[in-house]
């Protein structure tokens, strides 16, 4: 029995990065795959992103807009925006209780001057003295003029304020209720106006009508002063916001 060790043979070693043959078109072949060099590693810098530049206002409209917010204060109007047009109510609506008004306090000195001629004339008996008359009288009569001095000065509260950016609506419906709506030109999706009745058409006034995008909602602005030329300024200045032009006016 043959008891000589083993031999062992020595390993073989492969270049990888030598082909060992070749293809049939003549491309190498590698014993392993040639493994790409290790990736190093990259920074990236980040950057803070850049604040947009302010478009400088120019300056007839910086003029404008400080002519608006001196004459207006109490309108919340933004760096560019000034008072296209101002549009109050028309007094029609108040003739009538001037005129109502008026008829009685005239009554009421009528029968304070006369009242001792009619007490006399008529006989009658038990009557308070003229001066009593004259103090219930004056005081009857002044509350008939605060009342009507109440509803012009409530009438003429209600503006509606067209701008080169939105519709402003100063509501007043009370002595102490007051509200303010502002609807963009940009949200205003219909406008337009009514004239209903000979009266209306007589004296030139309407009601002005907007209606908005999305929420739908509709606002509405009564006894307006030359309704047809107020909504074709309106309708000029949507157009003009919305197409990125300047709302002249």
């Amino acid at each position: 029995m043959d008891e000589r060790p083993y031999e062992t043979a020595e390993p073989i070693t492969v270049d990888s990065q030598k082909p060992v043959a070749y293809d049939t078109e003549g491309r190498p072949l590698y014993a392993a795959p040639v493994s790409d060099p290790p990736m190093q590693p990259q920074v990236v810098h980040m950057t803070r992103a850049v604040m947009p530049e302010v478009a400088e206002i120019p300056a007839e409209v910086k003029r404008r807009n400080a002519e608006s917010r001196e004459l207006y204060p109490m309108l919340n109007l933004s760096d560019q925006e000034y008072i296209i047009s101002e549009v109050h109510r028309h007094p029609i609506a108040i003739w009538l209780p001037i005129l109502l008004g008026g008829f009685m306090i005239a009554l009421i000195i009528s029968m304070m001057i006369n009242y001792s001629y009619v007490v006399e004339l008529l006989g009658w008996t038990g009557m308070p003295s003229p001066g009593m008359m004259l103090l219930v009288g004056t005081s009857f009569a002044a509350l008939i003029g605060l009342s009507v001095y109440a509803a012009v000065w409530i009438h003429l509260q209600n503006t509606f304020f067209l701008t080169n950016e939105s519709v402003i609506q100063e509501i007043q419906t009370g002595l102490f209720s007051h509200n303010e709506q502002t609807v963009s030109l940009g949200n205003i999706e219909d406008a337009s106006y009514t004239q209903n009745g000979v009266v209306a058409s007589m004296f030139d006034y309407g009601s002005i009508r907007l209606s908005t995008e999305g929420d739908e909602t509709t606002y509405r602005f009564e006894f307006v002063h030359h309704p047809k030329q107020e909504i074709a300024k309106l309708n000029n200045a949507i157009e003009a916001f919305k197409n990125g032009r300047p709302v002249e006016g």
